[in-house]
């Protein structure tokens, strides 16, 4: 048997929010890649970038489940949000601890081009990360569904 989380078992208003929550993910998808653009590539390991894109992808795939009300969508928004939030954190918040992991901004070298600018699209980026995530468990809640697929 397949269950699916018909666009009807979300009420109205928990429907609006999770899609604004998405459109404010999305732009901070947007500002923190255009940081990593304006820092140049060349700044993150190749380890970075493939992580980077991989979520990038995800996270497109997520923005589009949930504008299609797919009975993925608030699965994937769950495990995106959190995921990407860590990620970033770990990434960019702590000191250089993980080696080919790591783009830390904490004593950033000049090279790595960090300003105002990268602190504030990560910044932006892990809070629209950990809200997409929040917000997805309470449609979840207030779907009455715990299951999906």
């Amino acid at each position: 048997m397949t269950h699916s989380l018909a666009p009807a078992a979300i009420p109205a208003a928990a429907q609006r929010q999770l899609r604004t929550v998405t459109v404010v993910f999305a732009i901070a998808l947007l500002v923190h890649g255009s940081d990593h653009l304006r820092r140049g590539m060349d700044t993150v390991s190749s380890t970075v970038m493939v992580l980077g894109t991989v979520q990038l992808i995800l996270a497109a795939a997520t923005i589009v489940l949930i504008f299609r009300n797919h009975r993925w969508a608030i699965p994937a928004a769950i495990g995106i949000g959190f995921a990407s939030a860590a990620g970033f954190i770990l990434v960019h918040l702590f000191p250089d601890w993980f080696g080919p992991f790591s783009d830390s901004f904490i004593n950033a070298p000049a090279s790595a081009k960090v300003n105002g600018i990268s602190w504030f699209a990560a910044i932006f980026e892990i809070i629209s990360d950990f809200a997409l995530g929040v917000t997805a468990l309470r449609v979840r809640r207030l779907s009455g569904r715990g299951q999906y697929a």
